[in-house]
């Protein structure tokens, strides 16, 4: 079978990979950028358990990934949901790199360091990757969602290996600020033609939220009187940008359950 052209919506997916691909090779290093516990305004103990905090406010990151992936496997077992297998397949790898990212970043906080950091990156990236590929599904094409997500995937992970090798930060910012700044562009865009119309907004509030904690870090532990941290308010505040992906993947479900009645109950 022969493929169609890429539509304009295409291309200009694709000279914005290239172009921020170009930034990432091309473009200044940034190195000097460290991390350690030191970084962190709350490195408290619980019990045995150090930088307490910093560490069990991950597990909301675990919480939304297994609700996702719970309702993600009865959605493709019992739904006759039409919903197609590009964007169903960028879902179940965003929610899976909710579960890598808890995972990398409780290793990450319990013994801070640069390896450890990497991993922490690392997990990052993959459930940046399932909703890059999501957003193109919906804004741009099924087809170039998966494509999306690989490529995010990919770049991501050798962003994080160039940084851990050399010190330069730049390609992981490329990835990191480059990304938001696409789905933003897509948030803009109107929605294709079946999409399940993710609420993108939404997604882009919780991360530039958790992003303004993440910089508050030292000011909000003083403000709350060493109550919380900024960082730890991160954890929390990055874990609720998963739940408009699955609010508009439940919507989805329920939506194409009244039109198949035969097909089984979900809930949520």
């Amino acid at each position: 079978m022969q493929l169609s052209s890429p539509s304009r919506r295409e291309r200009g997916l694709f000279f914005a990979f290239l172009l921020l691909s170009g930034v990432a090779v091309l473009g200044p290093a940034l190195t000097g950028v460290h991390a350690g516990a030191s970084l962190f305004a709350d490195d408290r103990a619980w019990h045995h358990l150090p930088n307490a905090m910093d560490v069990l406010s991950n597990l909301p990151f675990l919480a939304v990934g297994l609700w996702g992936l719970r309702w993600l496997g009865r959605f493709h077992r019992r739904a006759a949901h039409g919903l197609p297998a590009s964007t169903l397949a960028c879902a179940w790898l965003f929610f899976a790199g909710f579960l890598a990212c808890t995972a990398g970043s409780v290793f990450y906080h319990l013994q801070p360091d640069l390896l450890r950091l990497a991993a922490d990156r690392a997990g990052m990236t993959i459930a940046f990757a399932g909703l890059i590929g999501f957003a193109v599904c919906e804004r741009v094409s099924h087809r170039a969602g998966p494509v999306a997500a690989c490529a995010t995937l990919v770049g991501g992970l050798l962003a994080v290996a160039v940084w851990h090798e050399t010190g330069n930060v730049a390609p992981w910012a490329v990835v990191q600020f480059g990304g938001m700044a696409l789905v933003v562009s897509l948030a803009l865009a109107k929605p294709m033609r079946g999409a399940v119309d993710l609420k993108l907004g939404w997604v882009i509030f919780f991360y530039a939220l958790a992003k303004g904690f993440e910089l508050g870090d030292h000011a909000i532990y003083e403000a709350t009187h060493h109550l919380v941290s900024g960082h730890s308010l991160k954890h929390l505040t990055a874990a609720l940008a998963g739940l408009p992906v699955l609010h508009a993947l439940q919507t989805f479900g329920r939506q194409s359950l009244r039109h198949n009645p035969g097909a089984a109950a979900l809930t949520a």
